[in-house]
């Protein structure tokens, strides 16, 4: 079944189904799958959360042990595996006792970046800067909801399965985000 759902054009969506099957059945593959469709999304998460790649790629590799050694896997398998990894940085921050916002979030698109001109590089550097400052002004619930909605690209139901919050809040949260967004950009950054 592995081999089958491989394929350049697949989209992690098109082959959760398989997934889930594969974990359920206890495929070894499954891990493979797991990692093909997820890791660098999950990596990504865990980054925004931890502060250093170094720290996300070991909360991955430990949220993958976990995955492939749960008993059961529900059918909403990215709402949860999201949970999952949110729930497992949390921990990881509450033990170090503090939250690293000191470092960057991770560019969805650094390769891009590498392959671009010094100028337009700068540029895109101090324009992610500008919204990564506004970002931080904003109160840690609504960095969350944008996050996980437009980088991570979970839908509203989703997002309120993964913080255990009513889908109306999340909606909420949302909306008062970009609305706050937008007001501080359009006043030069302030508040």
């Amino acid at each position: 079944m592995f081999e089958e759902t491989q394929g350049r054009d697949a989209q992690p969506d098109d082959l959760t189904p398989s997934l889930i099957q594969s974990l359920r059945e206890g495929d070894p593959k499954a891990g493979a799958l797991l990692d093909n469709l997820y890791r660098t999304a999950l990596i990504r998460f865990c980054w925004g959360y931890l502060g250093r790649v170094e720290d996300a790629e070991d909360a991955v590799q430990d949220i993958t042990c976990k995955v492939l050694s749960s008993k059961s896997i529900p059918d909403a398998l990215r709402p949860w595996l999201y949970k999952t990894a949110r729930n497992h940085c949390l921990n990881l921050l509450r033990e170090r006792g503090r939250r690293c916002d000191d470092e960057e979030l991770p560019s969805g698109s650094q390769l891009r970046d590498m392959l671009t001109g010094q100028l337009t590089r700068l540029v895109r550097t101090e324009q992610q800067e500008h919204a990564n400052e506004l970002l931080r002004r904003l109160p840690e619930s609504q960095q969350e909801v944008l996050r996980l909605r437009y980088v991570e690209g979970l839908a509203r139901g989703e997002i309120a399965e993964v913080l255990e919050t009513p889908e109306q809040v999340i909606k909420s949260r949302l909306f008062e985000g970009l609305r706050r967004l937008r007001d501080m950009a359009a006043s030069g950054g302030e508040s």
